[in-house]
C-alpha cells in the first residue's frame, strides 16, 4: 500500500508561479482535440452533451467552465474522477442535496460515462490567482508541503502544474478558488467523506493555508 505521503502529494489546481506556464502542461485545446476520438470510442459524446445541457449547464456553464464561484469548472477533468464523483453523489457517499438529485437523473452507468467523457473532451479556461501573498503561501505548501507538520506536497498526486494524474488524481489547475477552499474545508471538517487521503491531509490545514492553496491553484497554468 502506498504511504499517505505518496498518496496525498495532491496538487490543488495551482502550481506554476501564479502566472507562469509550466513545461509539463499539455496544450489545453490541442490535448482535448487529439484525445476526443479515443474518448468517442469509449462513450457517446453526443448523448453526454445532451444530458449535460439538460441538467448540468445552468450551474457549471454551457461549456463546462463555471462562472459561479461556488460551482466547479468541469471541463477537461479526468473522466474516471468524474465518474467516481457522480456515482458517489448517487449513492450518498458524497452528500450534497442538489448534486444528489441531479446525479439521480443519470439512470445508468452508460449515462454517467457519456457525461464524464463529454466533459473531459471540453477545454478548460485558465484561472487567475488574486492575492499575491496568499498565493505565495499556497505555492509553498503545494510544491513542498509542510514537513514539520507532516503535510505532504500536493504536487506529488496532482502533478506540479495541477493537471492531475488520469484515473488516479483529479485535475485542479484553474479551478474556482471559492470552490477549492470549500472542498478543502469540507474534507477538514468531516463534511465531505469520500476520500480518506484528502480528509487526512486537509485535517492539518488552517483557514489561511486553505485560502492560499485555493488561490494558488486557481492561477496554475
Amino acid at each position: 500500500m502506498k504511504s499517505l505521503a505518496s498518496m496525498l502529494l495532491f496538487t490543488f489546481v495551482t502550481i506554476a508561479p501564479v502566472s507562469q506556464a509550466t513545461a509539463q502542461e499539455r496544450p489545453p485545446a490541442a490535448a482535448a482535440t487529439k484525445a476526443e476520438p479515443q474518448k468517442s470510442a469509449l462513450a457517446d459524446l453526443a448523448k453526454g452533451e445532451a444530458a449535460f445541457g439538460g441538467v448540468c449547464a445552468a450551474c457549471h456553464g454551457p461549456d463546462a467552465n463555471s462562472v459561479i464561484p461556488v460551482n466547479p469548472t468541469l471541463a477537461q477533468q479526468h473522466p474516471e474522477y468524474l465518474i467516481k464523483q457522480i456515482t458517489d453523489f448517487k449513492s450518498g457517499a458524497r452528500a450534497n442535496p442538489i448534486m444528489m438529485g441531479m446525479a439521480s437523473t443519470l439512470a445508468t452507468d452508460a449515462d454517467i460515462k457519456n457525461v464524464a467523457y463529454f466533459l473531459a473532451s471540453k477545454s478548460a479556461r485558465p484561472g487567475t490567482a488574486k492575492d499575491k501573498e496568499l498565493a505565495a503561501l499556497g505555492e509553498r505548501i503545494f510544491r513542498g508541503g509542510v514537513v514539520d507538520r507532516q503535510i505532504p506536497a500536493c504536487a506529488a498526486c496532482h502533478s506540479p502544474n495541477g493537471a492531475g494524474i488520469p484515473a488516479q488524481y483529479p485535475r485542479l489547475k484553474g479551478q474556482m478558488p471559492e470552490y477549492t477552499a470549500a472542498q478543502l474545508t469540507a474534507f477538514r471538517d468531516g463534511v465531505r467523506k469520500n476520500s480518506l487521503p484528502m480528509s487526512q491531509v486537509a485535517a492539518k490545514l488552517n483557514d489561511r493555508e486553505i485560502k492560499g492553496l485555493a488561490d494558488y491553484i486557481a492561477g496554475l497554468r
